[in-house]
């Protein structure tokens, strides 16, 4: 990775759920004619549930997406795999963008390093976290960030999911962020689960605050930024392909 100059990109308002999920990968695009320099987009989405490519071919996955719908959230179906992961404006979606002559060479360490980095800055906002798979999570993956209790080992849940694309001139590492209000994302997980037949425990689904009740966004997007200012530059600012 590159860990020099990075633009930091606030997107305050939200442009729609699928338009706000397209973004990324627009800006990604970018790179392919350096619109797109190294950067780091983060926004608070609207309720959204993103479906994976394999959850759209299941029997049940209209009735999961009505399902969605019914609870207040818009289904969408992401290029990427996984399987469905539910967020909303109590959450923290970033995006971290950088041109790359060759994405694919360190495509599985980023996971690591960037499961670190936001397992530290959860750490600093006082939490206890791990970084790894719960059983059953709900968009199983290996390089999952869950916040635990340590006098209650049977309490976890899963806060940050991750997911990464690559094109020839670039890579983009996007990463969702359950702060507050989990009550909704697991009842809407849940519905939609049930309604595409996938076994799953609902307890791994929540927000941080479950865990530590006093943490909000705006603490944790500060302690992102914090920690990120170890590792580059920041400056704030737009990107060329929205000027």
């Amino acid at each position: 990775m590159n860990t020099e100059g990075l633009l930091v990109y606030r997107q305050t308002e939200s442009w729609g759920a699928e338009r706000d999920l397209e973004l990324a990968l627009d800006l990604l695009a970018g790179t392919r004619t350096e619109e797109t320099g190294p950067m780091l987009r983060l926004y608070r989405p609207q309720p959204t549930v993103a479906f994976g490519q394999r959850d759209a071919k299941l029997p049940g996955f209209t009735a999961a997406a009505d399902a969605c719908r019914a609870e207040g959230f818009e289904p969408l179906v992401r290029r990427a795999g996984g399987r469905a992961a539910a967020y909303h404006p109590g959450s923290l979606v970033i995006d971290h963008i950088e041109p790359d002559a060759d994405p694919i060479r360190e495509s599985q360490a980023r996971f690591t390093a960037f499961g670190e980095l936001y397992a530290e800055a959860l750490l600093n906002c006082g939490m206890d976290v791990e970084l790894g798979p719960i059983p059953h999570e709900y968009c199983y993956g290996e390089h999952s960030v869950h916040g635990v209790k340590p006098a209650e080992p049977d309490v976890r849940i899963k806060l940050i999911g991750t997911a990464q694309r690559q094109i020839a001139s670039g890579w983009l590492f996007s990463s969702s962020i359950i702060v507050e209000d989990g009550r909704p994302i697991r009842r809407v997980l849940t519905k939609a689960y049930e309604a595409m037949g996938l076994e799953w425990d609902p307890l791994t689904a929540g927000a941080a605050s479950d865990l530590t009740p006093e943490i909000t966004v705006d603490q944790l997007e500060a302690a992102v930024l914090e920690v990120y200012s170890r590792h580059w530059s920041l400056t704030e600012g737009t990107p060329g392909l929205l000027r």
